[in-house]
């Protein structure tokens, strides 16, 4: 009686040897296939018919091949039948068509430059080159003393063996396997036939999925619209709409471009394969569906999706949170800064000619902030500045920086504009007439200083964590001045930037006002 172990040898002995088989015989297919490819458009009907005799004899070969060393398959290997017999049976069987191949590939040979076709003589001594290859190891392949346990054994034979060893592995029925960590998914089963569609149900719905069915192409498009699912099960041959023409609709619907389809048919035909691969099948079973298999390929697939879903997740949340750094960065940098440095330059130092500084200062802050809370302080700093901010927004003019309850303001950078002062000073008369909004609005009584110089300055980004985009100059240091030397509630202006004016603003004069680190200068305030 023969043991499990004996079969399991037996098995993959068998296997082995298909493999070793079809090596050469795809090859001989596969030759076979070109020379009937090159025949001439017109050419002699004997040429034709031999190379059809030809291509037919290596189609028999492979079906051979595989079917007489498959014990499903096989009259020659039934248990009861015994090994030598089959084994002669076998290489008989193999050998006729082989020597059909070899006879007509001759004849061929021997007559090439009579019918024309010298062109292919390299591929027919090809196939005939492998065809007595093959003759010739036939009988060292179709073996079956090597299922019998071996004594010493050559290199050749322990290589064999070994083969059979990984071979034994890989067709060893699983006891137990080892569940797949997928996910329960939504499933659709489109299906003409009422017991597949429902022995589909139940075995998915068995394995943890949510199972829909549908009868024909047309329904299961309808339920694709109201429902998404993470797989789809699809018959080829369906009345109505086929298939095919379901697959190529399923395909054109952008939420189901990735989403795996498996179709399942009773063609074997390998063009049936390849048509549906080619128009967007992820896999091909035919039927009767074997159960183990369906769930390892129903697995595959989700798991693939599974992880596509997770990558297109991490991509969005990817870009969500460089959305969020990006909007994060253009609140502390102006925009053009922020694109020069995503284009890579890493130090950023600008000289401008003339540009606006506008100062604004909280009077008696220091007062107000020793008298009132501090969550009330930050209220009201928060409430004005972002006003502020809110303007200097609209206008088109850069922020720099708050200081405590400073507000500092640059006009004509990063971009130059040749208003930037008459530009600066209306932005700082929208402040004042924020501020009062705010006290008339909130009951408070907040009074701003405000101070405008024109001049040169350097701007650039320091800090290698904490980005801070800032101006430097002497510029800079004189509208402070102007602020701090300034009036509650006006706009206090130095001479260069009432001339750049040119009168187009209302302005009086302050006369000579001294200043720190300048001396005596002309000041002027805006009227109005």
């Amino acid at each position: 009686m023969t043991t499990e172990r004996q079969q399991w040898t037996r098995n993959a002995v068998l296997a082995n040897m298909r493999q070793e088989l079809m090596a050469p015989v795809n090859a001989i297919v596969g030759y076979a296939g070109m020379l009937c490819d090159e025949v001439p458009f017109h050419t002699k009907a004997d040429l034709s018919s031999d190379l059809e005799r030809i291509l037919s004899s290596a189609h028999l070969l492979s079906y051979l091949s595989q079917r007489l060393l498959n014990p499903e398959d096989s009259e020659c290997l039934r248990d009861d039948s015994d090994p030598i017999t089959a084994q002669a049976t076998i290489r008989h069987d193999l050998r006729t068509p082989l020597n059909a191949i070899k006879g007509y590939g001759e004849m061929l040979l021997e007559d090439a430059d009579q019918l024309g076709i010298q062109s292919m003589a390299a591929n027919i001594e090809k196939l005939l080159g492998e065809a007595n290859r093959l003759l010739a190891d036939l009988e060292s392949i179709v073996d079956f003393s090597r299922f019998e346990p071996k004594g010493a054994a050559s290199a050749k034979d322990e290589d064999a063996e070994g083969m059979v060893a990984r071979l034994e592995q890989v067709i060893r029925p699983t006891a137990n396997p080892v569940p797949h960590e997928v996910l329960p998914s939504r499933i659709l089963v489109v299906d003409d036939n009422e017991s597949v569609r429902d022995l589909l149900a139940r075995r998915l719905t068995k394995d943890g999925h949510h199972v829909d069915t549908a009868i024909d192409g047309y329904i299961g498009l309808s339920m694709l619209d109201e429902s998404l699912y993470d797989l789809i099960l699809l018959d080829l041959m369906m009345p109505g709409l086929s298939g095919i023409e379901t697959l190529t609709r399923i395909r054109k619907l952008p939420r189901y471009e990735t989403v795996p389809v498996l179709m399942i048919s009773a063609l074997h035909e390998m063009d049936s394969v390849v048509r549906c691969i080619e128009a967007g099948a992820n896999d091909y079973l035919t039927k009767p569906v074997e159960t183990t298999l369906l769930t390892a390929r129903i697995n595959s697939c989700l798991e693939r999706k599974q992880a596509q879903d997770r990558e297109k997740l991490y991509l969005e949340q990817l870009k969500e949170e460089k959305r969020r750094s990006e909007s994060l960065l253009l609140n502390i940098l102006p925009p053009g800064i922020v694109k020069r440095m995503h284009d890579g330059e890493a130090r950023i130092a600008d000289h401008y000619d003339q540009v606006t500084i506008v100062f604004a200062d909280l009077v008696d802050f220091s007062s107000m902030s020793s008298a009132i809370g501090a969550h009330a302080l930050v209220d009201r700093l928060n409430l004005l500045f972002s006003a502020f901010d809110a303007t200097t927004k609209e206008v088109g003019i850069e922020k720099i920086k708050t200081i405590g309850d400073a507000y500092m303001a640059a006009v004509g950078l990063p971009e130059r504009r040749d208003d930037h002062a008459e530009a600066g000073v209306r932005l700082a008369r929208t402040w004042l007439e924020a501020t009062e909004t705010i006290n008339r609005e909130k009951g408070l009584s907040l009074a701003l200083r405000i101070g405008i110089h024109s001049g040169p300055v350097v701007a650039g980004v320091i800090g290698s964590h904490k980005f801070v985009y800032d101006v430097w100059g002497d510029t800079v240091n004189v509208a402070a001045r102007m602020e701090s030397q300034g009036v509650p509630g006006r706009v206090h202006l130095s001479a260069d930037t009432a001339r750049l004016l040119g009168g187009r603003l209302p302005l009086e004069s302050r006369g000579n006002v001294s200043i720190k680190g300048k001396g005596e200068m002309e000041t002027f305030l805006l009227v109005g």
